[in-house]
């Protein structure tokens, strides 16, 4: 898998979700601010809870900012049979002849990006899957737990 075009794939879905919160953002601000979100009574809350919102999205728009960020930085590294798996390795793994794909990426984890008709997770290291897979390398066998079910898996490719 090419994963300078995964990477690039990555930032353009970053975008899309950064466009989306600061629209939000921007909706719940005026919101906030407009004359008939002003309190009527102690018990009206309207502006105050449009405010929370658009703090909260700000913030989410803050994130996804960085993440780009990092993303546009990232170096696509090339990683042999026997490296250890790190930021920016695509990692696959097999379980009962099932075969999931990865990508340890600096953040953004949880994002599913379709990739050479492949479904790429994007991971962290910080993440519990993460956790358990830096370090490995192809080969090796693990035992996860992912959604409450223990399984063997196998580490088919590092890429």
């Amino acid at each position: 898998m090419n994963k300078q075009t995964l990477i690039k794939k990555i930032v353009k879905q970053l975008v899309t979700e950064l466009e989306l919160y600061t629209k939000a953002a921007l909706a719940a601000r005026a919101e906030a601010t407009h004359e008939q979100s002003k309190a009527e009574n102690k018990y009206d809350t309207r502006g105050l809870e449009a405010s929370y919102l658009a703090r909260g999205q700000s913030k989410q728009a803050a994130e996804i900012m960085q993440a780009i960020e990092q993303f546009e930085m990232l170096t696509a590294r090339k990683f042999g049979a026997k490296d250890p798996i790190d930021i920016s390795a695509l990692v696959e793994l097999e379980t009962k002849g099932e075969r999931f794909f990865y990508f340890i990426g600096p953040r953004a984890g949880g994002m599913e990006i379709l990739h050479e008709k492949k479904e790429v997770l994007l991971i962290t290291p910080q993440s519990p899957l993460g956790q358990q897979l830096v370090g490995k390398k192809q080969g090796d066998k693990l035992k996860l737990e992912i959604a409450g079910s223990k399984s063997d898996y196998l580490v088919v490719s590092v890429s």
